[in-house]
């Protein structure tokens, strides 16, 4: 997005700090607060900062109702914050990628030309211990489920296969660390093939009706020798459910620090 609004013109209550501790007057601990609290009068509109598409509604234990709103823009803003780093991408990334109402939700193009983008065609290795890794065209074991998404192909709309889709490697004392991102592959998919020690990242299942087949893939992944973090395209419903069969599973947010 270009600019970002306030979503009230309210008094700043709790400030925001990702690297000090502060104490919760709701929870009575110490904890870090990755965000900023505003204050408003009951029925007070809220504005989303910027426009952009609704991924998720839902009640959370903590923080009440809660909108998950997808921006984008990401990587442009990252670019401007960070004048060095480099960027590897998969190939395919820049492809167009659309959402369930066929809105286009795909990288803009005009940083296709952007220096410090290196663009991934197979396996790469970073640094010592940090490789790169792009999507497997072999077929998969378990079937893509790509709740709406969809991708360009001999100009058609079609179901996105997520062939742009990469995960990072981390090596380090003998342990494997897996950060997956979204999963769109599919969890069990990637699990089976990298067999990490520690998987982070989504499990796409916020649209998986509780019952029998998400009881099933939580038996399936819980069955591996692999300790999961998951976050917010898991589902906060569909996280409480899985956890019930599995015993290595945990969940990560915002502001959250691991030890692994």
């Amino acid at each position: 997005p270009a600019a970002f609004v306030w979503p009230v013109a309210g008094e700043t209550v709790k400030g925001y700090t990702d690297d000090e501790l502060v104490y919760n007057k709701t929870m009575a601990d110490w904890r870090v607060h990755p965000a900023m609290d505003l204050a408003a009068d009951l029925g007070t509109k809220v504005l989303a900062a910027a426009t952009g598409t609704v991924e998720q509604i839902f009640e959370d234990d903590l923080y009440g109702t809660t909108v998950i709103i997808d921006h984008g823009g990401g990587l442009k803003k990252f670019l401007e914050v960070n004048g060095k780093a480099k960027i590897y991408m998969s190939r395919y990334a820049f492809e167009p990628h659309f959402n369930a109402e066929d809105k286009y939700n795909g990288l803009d193009a005009e940083l296709k030309g952007e220096s410090r983008i290196v663009f991934v065609d197979g396996e790469i290795t970073i640094d010592s211990g940090i490789t790169v890794y792009p999507c497997d065209d072999s077929k998969t074991i378990y079937k893509i489920e790509p709740y709406g998404l969809k991708m360009s192909k001999n100009g058609k709309l079609v179901p996105d296969d997520f062939r742009h889709e990469q995960y990072l490697m981390l090596e380090e004392n003998g342990k494997r660390v897996l950060i997956s991102g979204c999963s769109h592959r599919g969890i069990m998919n990637i699990e089976h093939r990298f067999k990490p020690d520690i998987l982070v990242g989504g499990f796409h299942f916020f649209k998986q009706p509780l019952g029998e087949k998400l009881a099933s893939y939580a038996k399936i992944l819980n069955s591996a020798d692999t300790d999961y973090y998951t976050c917010h395209c898991t589902g906060v419903e569909q996280y409480k459910f899985m956890k019930s069969y599995m015993n290595r599973l945990s969940y990560i947010s915002t502001g959250q620090t691991i030890e692994l």
